[in-house]
């Protein structure tokens, strides 16, 4: 027997088999920085539209985990994507670098009681490590960016700028100074922003307590009675007893129902609603005297349970009737809704009463409690109301409450002097910032769109922002107070563009070291220079005004609106919502034009990362023993409008994934190694009928995933790019191409068609590959183009035109749909062990008119389609009638392409060839005109 292996067109390609991507792709990231690859990007780029995504700066400290990972990956994927969709589209990295998680790691090393400066040295330098060993890891990721020039936070002109926005917004009129409640954690020391407070269970004390009725003679009025029939106690309900020394008045609802019920010994005054409720809770019976509405008892006053202080009833809508009894105790100090409802009646802030000092204490000359916990004065308070006869109800209840999301401890609404920025506030157009927000919602366009009724809500209902902070390391609120009054300098916007320009020049550190003086002249001695930080979600959420107005040194993000802002969905309470603040205050609209939220990661069972439960995914690993690649193809293919899971078993799936999209990849290559698309390359009309099929499916898909890419659905590309590569082209396409490829004559029109597809396709898959598989992209363009080109540095590639292609594709989605039944009658010859592969076979495709028209367009290639040794087409008349009858052959096989021929061995110099062999090997080759 001869060996014909060499005759064949077994061609190979340096793109190997196996990606071994851990131990390459550092190598690779090391080339795209060495060759400036991001700065060729932007060259080759430079006069194409805009895309600018702007980026959400994560905060510098600690390792990278994987929602990082996540978050950047789908960034670079959609900043690739629109490159290659015609967009000049710059990356500008960014990290916020202020706050009080950098000092109070610096606290921790370093120890407390260092001098303010050295804390904020300390804290710009430990910044400035976190952001370079982040960026590594970011850079590892393969994610392209301009990493020598990232926008910090921390960077001189970005804090002076901020300092500058803040400016714009203190003429414009939105801040103010004023005592209210805002969230505050003791251990912060500090006011806490929104989006800094998490909820988690508490156990918490539940109370009722009894208030007496001071104006009896008016209560009973209020109920149309003449005197009240026994002492009378209106009740509350509360979770917090460490509020009751701080009450100040009495809330009820205007329109609700309230009862006058007879217990025994006294009387309660509850909602009606919620009589028998509280009753069985009390373990006692009663009788309703009188009901009146609850507008009725307005202004009516009760005695504070243990101190000599009046509660007077304020009417108030946030009364609700879900839980204790139609009666709020209200701590103006402490709680958003009292502070509105004292408002509301004219009390003034110097009423407040604020015993509870920022370490969560109260001050040492409160009665019965000064100096004590607010929580370990619980059972003490408890106890003074049980001790007065107040106390009607007392058990633990466990519930959702307040949270600091950095230590994990419980905070606090506590009324303190800050600096506000006013939601409601009009300006000099007439608008508020919360109509402007609210508009700035609605001109918005959210993926998912869910994002959008989020937001919109959370901007309608959310109180003034409070932007001050007790902390050294922040930029600060460079105000002159009036030591008299309290007021403004009045030149504060000018005193503000100059201390700016100190900061520019030194840092924030600029402002702490400045002496009043020096901008103030003899005036200084009239004020007081503060010492308060900005809220950090002022510094991320102003960064539009320094990075989207070009002020970044490469100049490349042009506007005051980014197309595209992307993060966790957290951050709608987040960077989202101070960004659309600032943006509306400073420009009347929104710095971005669309919000991209993505979920956060849990395990293969739903549950959240923890390391208790040994379900922690770290990117740096998966990149050492998979390959960052893995993780990219992990992002892409999975949903990010809800939670993504992962687990070694998902990405287990992921690589046989990337292996089956590698191994098609080789095979392209490698049957296209010598092919010259200039040289040999032949136009479309001298294609075969296969081929032109195949470049009809390959637009189709590629217009969906350019499409999907468009919506930012990039787990639908994976899916498109999967099923092509599995299924249109390993299954169907390239396995029956084999023949053609492989026994043609090397420069043949057969072959040389077969390759001009396989080159476009080619082109066209590696393209649509490369927001994604950015490594293997590229890693094949060198093969293709060489090492000194990247496929960034190109676009979408344009397939060859060619006419009635949906005629095309119906004619041969019918061809499928045949060649179908027949591999499922080779597969049970197969099964039964008459035959190995098709070619083992002989078929007869009794067709019915629409399979007949379609198959016998095929003449004698229909063999090739169907990759048997032998098919012949019969007419029958309906579709009851269609079969497939299929018989092993009783032919000879052919040494070279292992057809089973009749023409075997009848070639004297070639005994073991068929006919076609010996045509393609010593003849003029074969004539093939539809595969």
């Amino acid at each position: 027997m001869a060996d014909y292996r060499d005759t064949l067109n077994l061609t190979d390609t340096p793109f190997p088999m196996r990606g071994n991507l851990p131990k390459r792709e550092p190598g690779w990231v090391a080339q795209w920085q060495q060759r400036k690859l991001y700065q060729k990007i932007r060259k080759a780029s430079a006069g194409r539209p805009k895309f600018v995504l702007h980026d959400g700066p994560p905060y510098a400290n600690g390792a990278l985990h994987l929602g990082h990972a996540l978050n950047k990956i789908l960034k670079d994927i959609i900043v690739r994507s629109k490159t290659l969709a015609g967009f000049d589209a710059p990356y500008v990295p960014g990290w916020d670098c202020h706050g009080l998680p950098i000092e109070h790691k610096i606290e921790v090393t370093h120890g407390k009681n260092l001098p303010h400066d050295k804390v904020r040295e300390l804290c710009r330098a430990y910044a400035a490590e976190q952001v370079e060993l982040q960026k590594t890891d970011f850079i590892r990721l393969g994610v392209l960016g301009d990493w020598d020039n990232p926008y910090l936070t921390m960077n001189f002109a970005n804090e002076a700028n901020e300092i500058r926005a803040l400016a714009k917004m203190v003429e414009a009129g939105y801040v103010f100074k004023g005592l209210k409640p805002v969230n505050w954690c003791f251990d912060c020391g500090s006011a806490l922003a929104e989006a800094e407070v998490e909820y988690a269970d508490k156990l918490s004390p539940q109370i009722d307590v009894a208030f007496p009725a001071l104006e009896t003679d008016k209560l009973a009025a209020a109920f149309g009675l003449a005197n009240l029939p026994k002492p009378t106690f209106a009740v509350i309900w509360t979770t917090t007893p460490w509020t009751i020394p701080v009450n100040q008045a009495l809330n009820m609802h205007p329109e609700y129902e309230y009862a006058l019920v007879d217990v025994g010994e006294r009387c309660l005054v509850l909602a009606s609603e919620l009589v028998d409720a509280c009753l069985q809770r009390y373990g006692l019976e009663g009788a309703v005297v009188a009901t009146a509405r609850g507008e009725a008892f307005e202004r009516i006053e009760f005695r504070h349970p243990f101190y000599e202080r009046v509660s007077p009833v304020y009417l108030a809508d946030y009364v609700g009737l879900d839980a204790g009894t139609g009666i709020v105790h209200s701590s103006p100090a402490h709680g958003v809704d009292d502070f509105n409802a004292w408002k509301a009646y004219g009390r003034s802030n110097d009423e407040i009463l604020t015993p509870v000092m920022g370490n969560g204490h109260y001050v040492d000359d409160l009665p019965f409690f000064g100096g004590q916990l607010i929580w370990k004065a619980n059972p003490a308070i408890v106890a003074k109301i049980e001790d007065v006869g107040s106390l009607l109800a007392h058990e633990k209840i466990t519930h959702s409450y307040m949270h600091c999301w950095r230590h994990k401890t419980p905070v606090i609404y506590r009324a303190t002097a800050q600096w506000f920025v006013g939601m409601d506030t009009r300006v000099s157009d007439g608008s508020s910032l919360r109509e402007r927000a609210l508009k700035g919602v609605e001109d918005t366009r959210f993926y998912p769109s869910w994002g959008q009724a989020r937001l919109h809500a959370m901007i309608a209902n959310r109180p003034d922002w409070c932007i001050s902070r007790q902390r050294n390391w922040g930029v600060p609120i460079p105000f002159f107070l009036h030591k008299a009054t309290g007021e403004l300098h009045p030149r504060t916007v000018e005193l503000m563009e100059q201390v700016a320009q100190r900061v520019e020049t030194a840092g924030i550190e600029a402002w702490f070291k400045l002496d009043a003086a020096e901008l103030l002249g003899a005036e200084a001695d009239q004020y007081d220079k503060i010492s308060d930080t900005l809220d950090v979600w002022f510094d991320s959420g102003t960064t539009h005004w320094h990075v989207l107005r070009g002020s970044h040194p490469d100049g490349h993000a042009e506007g005051p609106r980014a197309d595209l802002y992307l993060e966790g969905s957290d951050q709608h309470r987040g960077w989202f919502h101070s960004s659309l603040l600032t943006g509306c205050a400073i420009d009347g609209h929104a710095p971005y034009k669309a919000l991209l939220t993505h979920g956060f990661t849990v395990d293969e069972k739903g549950r959240k990362m923890s390391k208790s439960l040994g379900n922690t995914i770290v990117p740096q690993e998966v990149s050492e023993k998979l390959g960052a690649e893995i993780l990219r193809l992990w992002v892409a293919s999975t949903d990010y409008s809800g939670e993504l899971s992962i687990s070694k078993q998902i990405l287990d799936r992921v690589v046989e994934t990337y292996r089956r999209i590698r191994n098609t990849l080789r095979f392209l290559l490698a049957n296209t190694a010598d092919f010259d698309i200039a040289k040999d390359g032949l136009p479309v009309d001298q294609w075969l009928d296969i081929d032109r099929y195949a470049l009809a499916f390959t637009r189709q898909m590629a217009e969906q995933a350019q499409a999907d890419y468009g919506r930012f659905e990039f787990h639908r590309v994976v899916q498109a790019l999967q099923i092509f590569c599995s299924e249109e082209l390993g299954a169907f396409y390239l396995d029956i191409l084999k023949d053609r490829l492989y026994t043609t004559q090397p420069d043949s029109t057969a072959r040389r068609a077969a390759q001009s597809a396989l080159w476009h396709i080619t082109q066209s898959l590696l393209k649509l590959m490369a927001p994604i598989l950015s490594f293997t992209a590229e890693e094949a363009w060198a093969v293709l183009n060489g090492e000194d080109d990247s496929i960034m540095l190109h676009t979408w590639h344009t397939l060859p035109a060619q006419a009635d292609e949906e005629a095309l594709i119906a004619r041969w989605s019918t061809i499928r749909e045949a060649r179908a039944e027949v591999q499922k009658v080779l597969e049970t010859l197969r099964t039964e062990g008459a035959i190995g592969s098709g070619l083992q076979a002989e078929v007869v495709v009794k067709a019915a008119p629409a399979w007949h028209a379609a198959l016998s367009s095929l003449d004698d290639d229909l063999r090739f389609v169907l990759q048997t040794s032998a098919a012949t087409l019969e007419a029958v008349t309906d579709d009851a009638a269609q079969a497939v009858e299929a018989t092993a052959s009783t032919q000879a096989k052919c040494e070279r392409c292992w057809h089973y021929r009749a023409d075997v061995g009848s070639i004297a110099s070639h005994p073991g060839l068929c006919a076609r062999c010996h045509g393609n090997l010593e003849g003029a080759g074969e004539v093939r005109t539809h595969a």
